[in-house]
């Protein structure tokens, strides 16, 4: 074999190990792959070894499939009340997996990410436009609602997903913000004062209570008492009358004993006998012969 065999033997070898070298490619399974031959679309890749025609004549395109996020980026906005916010917000969005999104998402837009941002921004300066910047600050999660609705709509062609969408910040002007901070603290301080109040209040009512059922045990006893003290002469009253039923002779003889100690009358006591027994000779109920 001559030495032009030889030379053109290594040149054909070293050609076809560039051309197989280049024709190998891989994809790997975070990522969807578009094969064009000649600038025109080919064959969909899924995940996995692909043979590709070499010297340029075949190119492999992946795209990601993956969740990925994108800032909107700070920027002010004017809200309904003439008031400067400065807002900001993220999205969060993926490549469906099918062909047909891959395709759109490669070939329906240019840069789905910068497109994602500058949509986001117009979006948020739409919404918030049309609220005052309290009611902004307060209806977040409906601020989020629909920027995700807005962005799924019109993005529905580029063969993307969004998965959500959150509202990092609406930040209002500095002086603005003191005044807010004010009333929060000026709020605080009303229920703190509330509170205190109500607490004394039913510290007062309690010991109302107190007093008042206080007062009325003190009445229920001295009711108790008297009764009792009724039932007492009641029953007094009732022997009485059992005892000198019939005697009146006799009780008559008591009340002239009665009368005569009242008025201090002279009762002459005989040698040998005590006061009682004279006492029961006036009344007239000692027994004779005692």
């Amino acid at each position: 074999m001559s030495a032009g065999w030889i030379v053109f033997w290594i040149v054909f070898g070293i050609v076809a190990v560039i051309a197989l070298v280049t024709s190998i490619r891989t994809v790997r399974p975070i990522a969807r792959g578009l094969v064009e031959r000649f600038g025109k679309y080919s064959r969909f890749a899924n995940p996995g070894l692909i043979l590709l025609i070499p010297f340029g004549i075949e190119k492999l395109i992946t795209v990601n499939i993956t969740e990925m996020m994108v800032d909107a980026g700070g920027q002010e906005i004017i809200t309904k009340d003439a008031l400067n916010a400065n807002v900001d917000a993220q999205v969060y969005f993926k490549v469906k997996t099918d062909e047909e999104s891959v395709k759109a998402s490669e070939y329906n837009v240019y840069s789905y990410k910068v497109q994602i941002v500058a949509l986001a921004r117009t979006t948020l300066r739409n919404i918030i436009g049309t609220m005052n910047l309290m009611e902004a600050n307060s209806e977040r999660g409906k601020i989020n609602k629909s920027l995700y609705e807005q962005l799924t709509k019109e993005t529905e062609s580029w063969g993307i997903e969004i998965v959500r969408t959150e509202l990092k910040e609406i930040n209002p002007p500095h002086s603005v913000q003191e005044a807010m901070n004010n009333v929060v603290v000026a709020n605080n301080k009303k229920i703190a004062a509330i509170d205190f109040a109500t607490a004394t209040e039913t510290e007062a009512d309690g010991v109302r209570r107190a007093a008042i059922k206080k007062a009325d045990g003190e009445r229920q006893s001295r009711i108790l008492v008297a009764e009792g003290e009724a039932q007492a002469i009641k029953l007094v009253n009732e022997a009485a009358d059992a005892y000198f039923k019939g005697n009146a002779q006799l009780l008559k003889q008591l009340q002239v004993a009665q009368e005569a100690l009242v008025n201090n009358s002279k009762i002459v006591i005989p040698t040998g006998q005590s006061l009682i027994n004279v006492i029961g000779d006036l009344a007239g109920i000692t027994k004779k012969g005692a």
